[in-house]
């Protein structure tokens, strides 16, 4: 089946003017960088002199920044930060990539989420990472807690288009937290899209989930190696989630979506000669999927600006962005994908299929 290139353009153009709130745990990322001078006398390790520090937002931070990128910062976020020197450095990526940040919620008791690399290099070698240090507070957020980021949830939801919730199992998604989204959005007509790499029965009532390949065999308990596999899986996403579609990213595979219609299309990757570096790639996907979503466009044709943005990205270091017009400029002459309207699993057949 071939894509309509014109309506795919389109699309693109209508990103611009989505909204969107971010909903998760929110990280940053810390890159510290020096050049290796010489063995420390005190220990067997390296002397790194530093030379300059780079902060970058990561996790559910960098699906708002990678929105943020395509519709001039109509996005806001809601997560939870700590009491420490971490928190201002996260407000200030915030501010500086244009993510309305208003709404985080201040816990005395946890860290703010941050992944610091060291990295080195001498005179002749490439930059190398040493060490990763994370910070965070694995726990689940207490009650309290709990009840302020519903209350930002509830005044939060109506204002945007479509809510993404970003969940990196770092305790701040709770059931209750994941309730309230759902019921708000249906409640005032928006999209609910999920990123998650576990337990993706706890997300009835969205609109759309983003997981991956490894995540989405380890969930439904079989390898999916075939068309029949990611069809019967995909209709068990589909039956636990209440979900209209399920994007399966595929890594080098490209992308599988299944919906509610018993449509079954392969998307294949576009962009396989200039991968540098994956990091943060299933961000961009779930944040470009999310606005395409928001802007009118069908699952398939929202999962290929998806998957045309993650191949921008992965053509850099580090949790990356990019643009309409990069996007625009990158989108193939012909976009062919395998399409078919299945009849193998239907949704009231999945049971019986697993038994």
């Amino acid at each position: 089946m071939f894509i309509d290139n014109e309506k795919l353009k389109n699309l693109v153009r209508k990103l611009g003017s989505q909204s969107i709130l971010v909903v998760g745990d929110l990280a940053l990322d810390e890159m510290v960088y020096g050049d290796t001078e010489r063995i420390s006398r005190e220990a067997p390790v390296i002397i790194l002199q530093h030379t300059h520090t780079k902060f970058i937002l990561g996790g559910a931070s960098n699906a708002a920044h990678n929105v943020a990128d395509i519709n001039d910062g109509k996005v806001s976020v809601i997560g939870v930060i700590g009491e420490d020197y971490q928190a201002l450095d996260l407000k200030r990526a915030f501010e500086e990539a244009n993510i309305n940040c208003s709404s985080l919620i201040t816990d005395k008791t946890r860290k703010t989420i941050t992944k610091t690399r060291i990295s080195g290099s001498c005179s002749h070698s490439i930059t190398q990472q040493i060490v990763r240090i994370d910070r965070q507070t694995n726990e689940p957020i207490s009650k309290e807690t709990e009840t302020k980021l519903i209350d930002a949830i509830e005044k939060l939801v109506p204002e945007y288009d479509a809510v993404i919730l970003s969940d990196y199992h770092i305790g701040t998604l709770s059931d209750n937290v994941i309730s309230a989204v759902i019921n708000s959005a249906k409640k005032h007509r928006k999209k609910v899209i999920v990123d998650a790499q576990r337990n993706l029965d706890r997300y009835y009532g969205v609109t759309s989930m983003t997981p991956n390949l490894p995540d989405t065999q380890k969930h439904v308990g079989f390898y999916l190696k075939n068309k029949e596999d990611y069809i019967k899986a995909g209709n068990i996403l589909l039956e636990q989630s209440g979900a209209e579609a399920v994007l399966i990213t595929c890594g080098a595979e490209g992308m599988v979506v299944i919906d509610n219609n018993g449509k079954y299309a392969h998307i294949p990757v576009f962009n396989k000669a200039e991968v540098f570096d994956v990091t943060g790639a299933g961000d961009t996907v779930t944040a470009l999927y999310t606005l395409a979503l928001a802007a009118g466009a069908e699952p398939v044709y929202a999962a290929i600006i998806g998957n045309i943005a993650a191949g921008l990205v992965v053509k850099q270091y580090g949790c990356a962005t990019t643009s309409i017009e990069e996007i625009l400029n990158s989108i193939p002459e012909k976009i062919n994908i395998d399409e078919v309207h299945s009849e193998l699993l239907p949704l009231d057949k999945v049971k019986e299929v697993e038994e």
